[in-house]
């Protein structure tokens, strides 16, 4: 039973710590995504990328390898994109095998406790001396670490099956996002024309012999 308390610690510890760390890493890719597209729109690449290094997650630094190789072929700017996603999606996987561990030798350990308690049971009926006490002590204990492990491993189970489903979401948010900065800086992107104030707009209509506003 101390075996499996302290497997539960620590399992609660990670838990807690992955759900905290997917939390911050989990933001609204579309949401997110409209607002790059809005500064580069403006030709403003240098606030996009601003709000990259702002905004936490593997969303915001697979757009950012993106944005920093806008002038890039499709090939290269598809190689960066995918060197920062290689280099994101690791982190989102950290401690899910422990959980997982725990939830698989739990068991096994609520099984030692259980032979271990049939043993003290039998031990007992060998010394002939077959008290109610003595049976009871011995199966006692083995329920104890049978139940034990089942209510250890059921939550663990639940817990890391709930955070495999929240990396699925981040990774394919990575993804989605990843080919749509891609399709839009070489396709829309390029295609804006720079933007220019007013004022040079009407200098350029007046052509260059017209009298410059003092």
């Amino acid at each position: 039973m101390w075996v499996l308390l302290a497997l539960g610690i620590l399992a609660l510890l990670l838990v807690f710590e992955r759900l905290l760390f997917l939390h911050r890493g989990q933001i609204r890719a579309t949401t997110f995504l409209d607002g790059i597209k809005n500064s580069l729109a403006k030709r403003r690449l240098v606030e996009a990328l601003t709000l990259c290094e702002e905004t936490p997650g593997p969303v915001a630094a697979v757009v950012k390898a993106a944005l920093l190789h806008v002038d890039a072929n499709a090939e290269t700017m598809r190689f960066h994109v995918q060197e920062a996603a290689i280099v994101e999606l690791p982190a989102l996987e950290r401690r899910l095998g422990s959980i997982a561990t725990i939830a698989q030798v739990a068991p096994l350990v609520g099984l030692l406790g259980t032979v271990l308690g049939m043993a003290t049971t039998f031990l007992a009926f060998e010394r002939d001396y077959m008290s109610a006490s003595a049976l009871a002590t011995g199966m006692w204990q083995a329920l104890l670490c049978t139940a034990g492990s089942l209510i250890l491993v059921i939550p663990v189970h639940v817990a890391h099956h709930f955070l495999n489903g929240r990396v699925r979401s981040i990774v394919r948010d990575v993804e989605w996002s990843g080919n749509e900065i891609m399709r839009y800086l070489q396709n829309d992107y390029r295609g804006l024309k720079p933007v220019v104030s007013e004022a040079v707009e009407a200098a350029n209509r007046e052509g260059p012999n017209s009298k410059r506003p003092e």
